[in-house]
């Protein structure tokens, strides 16, 4: 879930286009939903996956797939806000979770509990989305894109600072989680299933350009 393929930038673009329109209109609703659809919990959770297991090519793919990731999500809300985001635009006006606080610490280590567990738990897995609702990470990078298109640096720096927070605070508690569950021996699992997943990746590039 957290390879560099097209389909998972494309979903990161469409939950941060939505997310940028939620900021810019002042919707929570219209935020919570882009939350839902958004993928980046997976290669900040593969990044954590990476360091239990010492795996140098997980945590290179996982940082790559996050670097890409933020940058898509940069560019697409900078274009919404330029097509959408006329007028005076306020830092009061962004939803109160975007901007970063001591809870937000708190808020992120629990949510990088409650989703590193859900995800090695298929019982429980299905809570995944809801966890993903509670962790601030689209919303900061769209809030990104919006306070450069309007050179507001309030913006930038608050949303900057909130999603490196988040990432931090998934990292330590997901990383607790998996060391506690003993990931280190599946090392060899992991290594099988990255050389499948480059070989799937590069058979669909193949088929693309023919």
């Amino acid at each position: 879930n957290s390879s560099p393929t097209q389909q998972f930038f494309f979903m990161v673009v469409l939950s941060v286009l939505m997310a940028a329109l939620g900021i810019i209109e002042g919707s929570i609703i219209i935020i919570i939903g882009s939350m839902l659809i958004a993928p980046v919990l997976y290669p900040i959770l593969g990044l954590s996956m990476g360091f239990v297991m010492s795996n140098s090519e997980l945590i290179s793919r996982s940082i790559k797939t996050i670097l890409w990731s933020i940058l898509y999500a940069i560019i697409a809300s900078m274009f919404i806000t330029f097509l959408f985001g006329g007028g005076s635009f306020e830092i009061s006006s962004l939803p109160s979770f975007i901007k970063p606080s001591l809870l937000s610490v708190a808020v992120a280590i629990i949510a990088g509990l409650a989703a590193s567990f859900s995800l090695v738990k298929p019982e429980i897995s299905e809570t995944l989305p809801g966890v993903a609702v509670s962790v601030s990470l689209v919303p900061p990078l769209a809030a990104i894109g919006v306070g450069i298109a309007k050179f507001n640096m309030e913006i930038v720096s608050n949303a900057t600072l909130l999603f490196i927070i988040n990432i931090m605070g998934i990292v330590f508690a997901s990383t607790i989680i998996f060391s506690m569950m003993n990931f280190y021996i599946k090392r060899n699992v992991a290594k099988a299933e990255i050389k499948k997943d480059e070989k799937e990746a590069e058979e669909d590039t193949i088929v693309e350009r023919k």
